[in-house]
């Protein structure tokens, strides 16, 4: 079924309609449960309504539920979990705008910001290079191209079910990151925030360094550091604000003109070698 199939209404507005309610259930359980901060050591474990939100969803599709719980796949069916999936790109368009209002207003920010603040966003290719082959070398193909091309947040999603399709190949790679960032990045983040200070590296850096695109994970991060270092807690949150602004609107461009070839290069570079490798096995 093609994607416009999936978004027909005609004969399928009772599948809308379910999905749609059950969104709205989904959505005001996780508001009612709100935000646990959970400290560890000098760090902080943030649990957001999103992560609520995505253990949820996943819990209640047919797949996990199998014959357990007979009534919600009634609910929730493979028509409804085929409709999501088809709706995840026309609910990333609306945050997709607002990011590109923000350039220019913000504009006269960044410059004043410094390259410090821009060219920290160079530091994401440094991550394909880690990354990508692990995950060629794990088993991935064209996945692989949307799983590293960047920590796979809002903008990346935009991006690369544009070019290729959220149900390609590389739609489902960038959605398992995504899905994978949002259940374990808010607590990997919250941690790492507190105790990177004992690394030795400047706090301000430090908080330059809790700007990486997701409001969840600079939050959480920025948060357990300022807890760390109670001195500099106002400058340490400013600098992880605009930080976090900065990699926002510069990481959509770095991932459009530099990760995504990078990570494409990659791909036919290698994965002919590991292709014949498991040939010869």
């Amino acid at each position: 079924m093609s994607k416009n199939d999936v978004l027909d209404t005609k004969g399928r507005m009772g599948i809308h309609v379910k999905l749609y309610l059950t969104v709205l259930v989904i959505v005001i359980i996780t508001e009612l449960i709100g935000i646990f901060k959970i400290p560890v050591g000098p760090g902080v474990v943030v649990l957001l309504p999103m992560l609520y939100a995505v253990i949820i969803g996943i819990l209640i599709t047919p797949q996990v539920l199998g014959k357990v719980i007979k009534v919600l796949q009634k609910v929730v069916s493979d028509d409804e979990v085929e409709l999501a999936g088809a709706f995840v790109m026309i609910s990333l368009l609306p945050l997709g705008v607002k990011y590109g209002t923000l350039v220019g207003p913000a504009i006269e920010k960044i410059i004043q910001a410094g390259p410090a603040f821009i060219l920290q966003e160079l530091g994401n290719l440094a991550t394909i290079l880690i990354a990508f082959p692990l995950a060629v070398l794990l088993g991935m193909k064209r996945e692989a191209v949307g799983a590293t091309v960047s920590i796979c947040r809002e903008p990346t999603l935009g991006i690369i079910g544009e070019r290729y399709g959220i149900t390609s190949p590389e739609g489902t790679g960038v959605l398992g990151t995504y899905l994978i960032g949002t259940v374990f990045g808010t607590i990997f983040f919250g941690l790492l925030g507190g105790f990177a200070v004992v690394t030795g590296l400047h706090p301000y850096a430090l908080a330059m360094a809790c700007g990486i695109g997701s409001a969840s994970m600079m939050t959480a991060a920025s948060a357990s550091l300022a807890t760390a270092v109670p001195a500099m807690k106002e400058t340490i949150l400013a600098y992880a604000a605009t930080s976090n602004l900065l990699t926002a609107l510069t990481g959509m461009y770095s991932v459009i003109f530099l990760a995504l070839p990078l990570t494409n290069w990659l791909y036919k570079k290698f994965q002919p070698r590991i292709e014949r490798e498991k040939g010869g096995e």
